[in-house]
């Protein structure tokens, strides 16, 4: 893909050290009075970090949307600071940031390329028009009316009105919705692109919990306004994974272990730490069970999801 800007030097991104790109300090918002209000976010707190493809997940009404919406300045939370490189979120260093925030809305009539330059006036960035059209794949329909574009190009419209500005951080609420297999490839591509080689922030919201695995290095997970897992994708995934054995006598295993193992595809699964693995197999070894086959088994994000979010999870 294209630069950016190949004749506009980017905005820099060097972060002072630790200092989170965005975070949220004991947010707290709730919409209605008395008995009928809802707490739709609950003393939330979590750090971006700079340069990172951060990933924003949770069930409908877990409060997603409504964070995204008070970093954009579209609500006003109760409680609570909102962070933006390091400084209190305002309309200054609002401007360090692209959003796109729900559905893009746009004039019919107009072309991709009428809506680049209106919003480029504001940031004397109209050199970036082409090499922005180009990256989000509208470069042959630059200049058709935006009433006859599918909802994947829209999106895509969306995204590229949100980096005319050389943002600093990019916020992205469904940013693949509405794209055909290929685009969802390309998307992936052009946000790991913006992060790991442009240096932008990504922040992004999904329901495609196969995507954020592939494109985040981080995620945290919402549940009722409330932060119930946060941290590297790999890090989640090795601490959700269960050991699996294959034995001679599973029954008589099953009973040995108790609560601990369920049988599953022909073995047993245990819930155990790692590094208790050795043991495990050494004393049950020594018992004389004949183990086959033995192996740590990662889960995929949604199963991690899951057990986060489910009623009566953890």
């Amino acid at each position: 893909m294209t630069a950016i800007a190949d004749n506009v030097p980017a905005r820099s991104a060097v972060p002072s050290a630790g200092e989170p790109a965005i975070a949220f300090l004991s947010v707290d918002k709730r919409f209605g009075r008395g008995g009928a209000s809802v707490q739709a976010l609950d003393g939330l707190s979590l750090s971006v970090p700079r340069g990172a493809v951060y990933g924003l997940l949770g069930p409908n009404g877990a409060g997603k949307s409504t964070l995204l919406r008070i970093l954009a300045g579209l609500l006003t939370a109760d409680g609570g600071d909102v962070m933006i490189f390091g400084e209190a979120a305002a309309p200054s260093n609002r401007r360090r940031l692209g959003m796109l925030i729900e559905a893009p809305s746009f004039y019919p009539f107009l072309s991709a390329r009428d809506h680049m330059q209106m919003l480029s006036r504001f940031t004397d960035t109209a050199s970036l028009i082409d090499p922005i059209l180009r990256r989000i794949g509208l470069e042959k329909a630059a200049d058709k009316p935006v009433s006859g574009f599918s909802l994947g190009m829209k999106q895509r419209l969306g995204i590229g009105c949100a980096l005319i500005g050389q943002p600093e951080a990019i916020i992205l609420d469904e940013p693949t919705n509405g794209l055909d297999p290929d685009g969802i490839l390309e998307m992936r591509a052009l946000i790991d692109e913006l992060a790991h080689r442009d240096g932008l922030t990504v922040l992004l919201s999904s329901h495609l919990l196969d995507e954020v695995q592939r494109v985040c290095d981080r995620v945290a997970i919402l549940q009722h306004g409330r932060l119930v897992a946060e941290g590297g994708v790999a890090a989640l995934l090795e601490r959700e994974g269960r050991f699996w054995m294959s034995v001679e006598t599973p029954e008589l295993l099953l009973k040995q272990l108790g609560e601990r193992a369920v049988a599953g595809d022909g073995g047993v699964y245990l819930r155990i730490e790692r590094e208790q693995v050795p043991d495990l197999i050494a004393s049950l070894v020594g018992s004389g069970v004949r183990i086959h086959e033995a192996k740590w088994v990662k889960p995929d994000l949604e199963t991690v999801f899951l057990s986060q979010t489910r009623e009566g999870g953890r």
